[in-house]
This record gives structure tokens, sequence and C-alpha cells, in this order.
């Protein structure tokens, strides 16, 4: 069985996942990597040595050098899976158990789901998943904001989540090469807000706008300090296992 790791994310990405706008993020590489004076590139959280270090040159790319993040990228290898966390709350549901999403308003209603019932086919209060959680504020007190709170994506555990990733593709790169194409891959919307994905016409806009979602997540002046980033990419798994 492949690997799985937690990943936050955002209300805006995750729309954009379920909207199928975004198949790519970008994290910045900790602690970032240097070229040294002979030109190799060293990174802390691998040892580099003939195998594995890169050499900085013109003549080689450092976005492709495979066997190096494939190695060493915290957030795994192609063939591993991600699985998002996300701001999220247990409520109750017309008196079925049920979890929501903050990012669309979704409701998840546990008690259709087999996992969760009993021998008898009755929802099961027992499951220690479950245990630590009251479902006792109604869904719609929780979404018009009347009652109850949102529980921090930090906090959702694994059987919570609904969103199950497969990376496809790993590499790095400084934060500005990045493309107007990869640029739109990451989510962003166009410049008059739709929440299509972008189109020949408005492409060009694309990179301009993750310049702006980036310092909105990372601060002021983020984009300016160009890091270095993992870049991983990614496609939705339906039914991912939990």
């Amino acid at each position: 069985m492949s690997t799985q790791r937690p990943i936050l994310l955002n209300g805006e990405m995750v729309r954009a996942i379920l909207e199928g706008r975004k198949t790519q993020t970008r994290r910045i590489m900790k602690p970032q990597p240097v070229i040294d004076s002979n030109g190799w590139f060293r990174w802390d959280g691998h040892k580099p040595n003939s195998k594995f270090g890169a050499y900085a040159s013109n003549h080689v790319d450092l976005r492709n050098i495979s066997i190096f993040v494939g190695v060493s990228c915290p957030y795994g290898r192609p063939g591993d899976r991600l699985w998002v966390r996300e701001t999220w709350s247990d409520v109750n549901l017309q008196g079925a158990p049920a979890i929501a999403y903050r990012a669309d308003d979704d409701i998840r209603d546990l008690m259709a789901e087999p996992s969760f019932q009993d021998e008898d086919g009755a929802f099961d209060y027992n499951d220690e998943r479950v245990k630590p959680y009251h479902f006792a504020v109604w869904s719609e007190d929780l979404l018009s904001g009347s009652e109850g709170r949102w529980r921090p994506s930090i906090h959702m555990p694994r059987w919570a989540s609904r969103i199950t990733l497969e990376i496809t593709n790993v590499r790095v790169e400084r934060l500005q090469d990045i493309s107007a194409e990869d640029s739109a891959a990451e989510g962003v919307t166009d410049p008059i807000g739709s929440p299509r994905a972008y189109g020949v016409v408005t492409k060009q806009f694309a990179r301009d706008q993750f310049m702006r979602l980036w310092e909105s997540i990372n601060g002021p002046d983020s984009w300016q300090v160009n890091p270095w980033v993992w870049v991983v990419e990614f496609k939705q798994i339906e039914g991912g296992d939990q």
C-alpha cells in the first residue's frame, strides 16, 4: 500500500480541488538549499554525495532532479497519497451524526456509511473514531453562524477527510520560475473572479493571481524572497483509502 501523509489546505484551495482546477501545490523547502562554492546544490534534508548531490550549472535543470526530490521530499514521491485536512466540525443532521465542511458547506451523513454502522445497521456510537465528538449542534445552525464553532484543519482526523490525492510528480524550483500554465494549475481564478479554469485569453493573468495568492498565505513580500519550493503535482482519488 502507498504511503499516506496529511496536507493542510485552506477553503479556497479545497474548492479549487473539488472543482478540478487545482492539480499542483508549492511548499517552501525547509531548510532552504544553497549552491555552494563548487556549484553543488546542497540541502540539509538530504546529505549530498556523488549519487544524490546535484551539480548546478547551465547544463543542469534543477527542476528535473528526480532522484534527489524522489528520496527527500517530505510530502512523498509519485504514487504516494496525501489526505487533505480542512476546516470542519461534527454536527447533527436532522438527528443523524454528520460532518460539515466549511469550504463549501457540504454535509457528510455518517449514518449512511456502512463503516460507521453496528451489526444491526444502526450508527455505532461506540466506534473509537466518533467517541470524542458530540454531534450536538444542528448543521443549519453551524452554517448560519448562530451556534457552534468550526474545528481547525490541523485537528481533522484521517477518517473525517473527504479528499485523497495521489502524487503524480515531484520536483524543485525557485518560486518565481512558475509558468502561466502551472499558475493556473495551482487553482487560481481569473481576474474577474470566475470559478472556471483559465482559458487561452486569461491565462496571461494567472501568474499575477498566483503571486497574490502566495502572499495572502505566506505574508507580504514573500513572493520577492523567491524561495526554493517543492512542486507537488497530484490527481484526486475517488473514494480514497481511509
